[in-house]
């Protein structure tokens, strides 16, 4: 008999890489860029743009902007820190103005998102509803066929005054003394009894 060989996977490849496993989650990758979470940036860029779009801001804007000036034309020389042209305000207003526009933007980006989820659950509920009533609607005209071979309240009750009138003429007809339903009947006597055996 011939020893028997070492089976070695096909290829080169093979033997050398080794294999993952799939019932374990791999390792995080290290990277050189810092990770940000952008659901906590996307939450803080609605917070600023929320407060960008409020009365507030433009009151305090509007105060910062008139101390600036106030201070910048008559503090005395050496504390002043922006001359009349105020080019470092127009400077700082044109910085707030380029990072508040793509702050706003990316807020409306994410309620447009929501709106968008909103609107296909709302349609999707829509087409329930939709689909509920015609169910409902089916059900009752099923009922209404039902009911149309059913006996109603009213028709009884005329049946049974029908049946009561005939039945007052039928003792009408043998008999005054009597109503409908006699409360004694005269007793038979025993000879009539024995005559009809």
């Amino acid at each position: 008999m011939a020893p028997e060989r070492e089976r070695t996977p096909a290829g080169a490849t093979a033997s050398t890489r080794a294999r993952a496993r799939l019932d374990q989650p791999r390792p995080p990758r290290r990277r050189l860029l810092p990770e940000w979470d952008p659901e906590a940036f996307g939450r803080l860029s609605e917070r600023i743009a929320r407060f960008l779009g409020t009365g507030r801001f433009i009151v305090w804007m509007t105060v910062v902007i008139i101390v600036w000036v106030l201070w910048n034309v008559f503090a005395p020389g050496d504390l002043k820190f922006d001359h009349y042209p105020f080019i470092f305000l127009t400077l700082m207003l044109s910085l707030q103005a380029s990072y508040a526009a793509p702050l706003i933007l990316l807020a409306q980006n994410r309620q447009d998102d929501r709106d968008r989820v909103n609107l296909e659950q709302d349609r999707k509920q829509n087409e329930r509803s939709i689909a509920d009533t015609e169910y409902l609607t089916r059900e009752i005209a099923a009922l209404r066929i039902g009911l149309g071979e059913v006996a109603t309240r009213d028709w009884i009750r005329s049946e049974l005054q029908d049946l009561m009138k005939e039945l007052e003429e039928r003792q009408d007809g043998h008999g005054h003394g009597h109503g409908v339903f006699p409360a004694e009947r005269p007793e038979r006597s025993p000879r009539r009894d024995v005559e009809d055996h």
